[in-house]
């Protein structure tokens, strides 16, 4: 794995949506306030906000639909992450597993952000509000953001970083929810800006 510590980070970006995590970063950078480089924006999904934002800031973006061929898609990925310089990759409400190629390519250089506490309240089809459903029904006393490397199983990768979020009395999951999107975007910045300075080091791929 190349050495992403103490330099400047050349970030490629995944989303399915709106990418609202990937947009707070893109305005550290723009502010100066983390090291880094915008140099690819992709999403599965053609009408994705994410990279509509992408393309007004002057940031590559392209779809690359995974649903017909998602061997074929998961090369493409791969080879446009590559191709634009991308070195380290973060996924912003990306809605798809990623393929073997992309692991293995950019193996130790893939982040995620989770809405909840992991390994419990992770899986497949454990995102968006089910996450903040089943923290509640658990009756914890607060709930997590987490951000972890991202592997072949959904939400196992190893913990970079995690921050507690309260539950209040009474909350439902929609107040959960805002809570936590409200934290996820500067969370993601201050991560990003940890590893930049090399105070928060990334594990050499195997």
């Amino acid at each position: 794995m190349k050495d992403v510590k103490s330099s400047t980070l050349k970030l490629g970006f995944l989303a399915s949506g709106n990418g609202s995590s990937a947009l707070a970063v893109v305005e550290a950078i723009r502010a100066g306030t983390l090291d880094a480089e915008p140099r690819l924006m992709v999403s599965n999904m053609k009408a994705a906000p994410a990279l509509a934002w992408a393309e007004e800031a002057g940031i590559a973006a392209i779809c690359v639909p995974t649903k017909t061929d998602p061997e074929a898609a998961d090369r493409r990925l791969a080879d446009e992450m590559a191709a634009h310089g991308v070195e380290l990759i973060v996924m912003s409400g990306y809605l798809r597993r990623l393929g073997p190629a992309v692991l293995s390519r950019y193996a130790g250089r893939i982040i995620n952000i989770h809405p909840g506490p992991l390994p419990e309240f992770g899986g497949q089809g454990m995102y968006g509000r089910r996450v903040h459903e089943a923290v509640l029904a658990a009756g914890l006393p607060e709930s997590s953001i987490v951000i972890h490397l991202v592997d072949e199983e959904y939400d196992h990768g190893p913990e970079l970083a995690r921050r507690s979020v309260p539950i209040a009395p009474g909350d439902t999951p929609e107040m959960l929810e805002a809570r936590v999107k409200a934290a996820e975007p500067a969370f993601f910045v201050e991560t990003l800006r940890r590893i930049a300075a090399g105070d928060l080091a990334l594990p050499d791929a195997a």
